[in-house]
């Protein structure tokens, strides 16, 4: 049974975590900052996109983002902005 179990959970839909940049064009950069202002400022401050480098915000998105009823893509784009404008 437990084998059973594993397999339907392995065979069920995955989420596209966020690895690394994607979006480069301005449009998804200006949509990422969009979403992150509007999104995260809902529940707290904007953090400085200079607070973590880019695997920080990964661990940190990959937290918030849920949180946030972020999809994939949105998750994704805010990701590529804070990165596009974070100096570490």
């Amino acid at each position: 049974m437990g084998a059973c179990t594993v397999l339907m959970v392995s065979c069920g839909p995955k989420s596209t975590a966020v690895t690394g940049p994607k979006y480069t064009a301005s449009e998804q950069l200006v949509q990422g900052k969009t979403i992150f202002e509007n999104s995260c400022s809902r529940c707290h401050k904007l953090p400085d996109p200079a607070k973590h480098d880019d695997q920080g915000w990964i661990k940190t998105l990959s937290r918030m983002a849920p949180k946030a009823k972020l999809n994939d893509e949105q998750h994704q784009m805010v990701y590529d902005y804070l990165i596009s404008v974070n100096k570490k």
